[in-house]
């Protein structure tokens, strides 16, 4: 295992992946090959793979099961939830959202994409660009998640040409054209035998791009949060109750967006309230900023009627105040979305009830058009929707902040969470 002082560990940048992408495609195989490679699995870990990949008759170490953590996805050998996995180098510490390639799982996909700076979409190279490419890299551009990296996966099957991998990345720049994803990068790898995963391949000396770990490690991600509207949603109130803190009243969360500075100028929303932040604290200690995501607690000049679900903002930059409004939706439920229907929505820390006013259309995940006629919103669909709330929430669009701009549907009777949505 690599080691690093504690010190140097805890200032590292910390860079969230998601990996996507058809069944079989080799999603598992390639991080255990990032994990195995970056020297991040201990000896007993391997020896059990090496053990369990000989009484299967494999020639080489299933990587994959290094990744694949529930027993019904060892049996089946896919990838069945969302497995997260933690790993560092001396450049960067990374977690790795695993999320299934079966149709049937798409769900799974928004919820581990969700906050990632980057998504890995493999592709395998004699398949080409499938269904489920088109489908995870809409997701990926819904989600607005910043870099996109196309692994094209299973060089070593087609003797490393190099017209293979021409063909798949140009069948992906006509799907990538009607997206909006800004940063596209293309990597020709065997997950198996690990070419440009970790180490150069020799076998593909015409591809003179970074291999998948450099990419990795020095991909441009701080300017990915939003620095510049501030935005705190309250999630607890701190009153001690001692005689030593008896006026205390710190206000706890996790910045959203933007950067907090003692002696600043904030509003209170819904009241309206202003007042200057006396202090910042993290881990108890005072700080002289704070910024997305660090979960602090802030104290103010001046005693506000604050609770959960208020939001502390800049009192020249506030997000818009709504009750009506429309929102891309991911539908993750069994039972089909209702019109008229009403569920419980959560954002940031803030909760009301909503009714789901109209159903404007519904994507057509294989050409991304839109239908209007077919109203009907099963698992796994993707649509626009009209909702009012009985509450107004403080809110951003989703492209300008993913934070104050996205929002969870919940049964009111089984508390199951059953949407995810984007605001328009």
């Amino acid at each position: 295992m690599s080691t690093f002082s504690k010190e140097g560990y805890l200032d590292m940048e910390l860079m969230r992946f998601t990996t996507a992408g058809s069944v079989d495609d080799g999603k598992s195989t390639l991080i255990g090959r990032l994990l195995y490679d970056s020297k991040q699995i201990f000896e007993d870990q391997l020896e059990a793979i090496e053990r369990t990949s000989q009484q299967r008759g494999f020639e080489h170490v299933d990587l994959s099961l290094l990744v694949d953590g529930l027993k019904a996805e060892r049996e089946q050998g896919i990838t069945i939830d969302v497995a997260y996995r933690y790993f560092a180098t001396p450049k960067r510490k990374f977690i790795i959202a695993d999320t299934p390639g079966h149709i049937q799982y798409t769900r799974n996909m928004v919820t581990g994409a969700s906050n990632a700076n980057a998504a890995l979409v493999l592709v395998d190279v004699r398949k080409g660009v499938v269904e489920q490419t088109i489908r995870h890299s809409f997701i990926a551009s819904l989600l607005q998640i910043p870099h996109l990296i196309i692994c094209v996966n299973k060089m070593d099957l087609v003797d490393y040409n190099e017209k293979e991998f021409d063909r798949v990345a140009a069948q992906f720049r006509q799907v990538s054209s009607k997206l909006d994803i800004q940063d596209i990068h293309f990597v020709p790898i065997s997950a198996l035998k690990g070419d440009n995963v970790v180490d150069k391949s020799d076998n593909m000396s015409w591809y003179q791009g970074p291999t998948l770990m450099y990419l990795l490690e020095h991909m441009h991600i701080s300017s990915d949060e939003n620095h510049i509207d501030c935005r705190f949603p309250v999630q607890y109130v701190i009153r001690p109750q001692q005689q030593e803190f008896h006026d205390y009243r710190g206000y706890a969360g996790r910045i959203s967006s933007g950067i907090f500075k003692p002696g600043d100028r904030v509003k209170v929303l819904p009241n309206g309230e202003t007042a200057a932040i006396r202090s910042i604290e993290l881990d108890g200690d005072s700080i002289e900023e704070a910024y997305s995501p660090m979960s602090v607690t802030i104290t103010l000049d001046r005693e506000i009627d604050i609770s959960r679900g208020d939001m502390i903002v800049r009192e020249n930059n506030t997000p818009n105040t709504i009750q009506e409004f429309d929102i891309m939706l991911c539908w993750m439920n069994a039972e089909s979305l209702r019109q008229g229907g009403k569920y419980v929505i959560r954002h940031t820390t803030r909760e009301a009830r909503c009714l789901v006013k109209d159903i404007r259309y519904k994507v057509d995940i294989n050409t991304l058009h839109r239908n209007e006629n077919d109203k009907e919103i099963t698992m796994n669909d993707i649509a626009r929707i009209s909702i009012k709330t009985t509450q107004p929430l403080f809110a951003d669009p989703y492209r300008k902040n993913r934070h104050t701009g996205s929002v969870i549907l919940i049964d009111e009777s089984s508390n199951e969470t059953v949407g995810a949505g984007m605001i328009v």
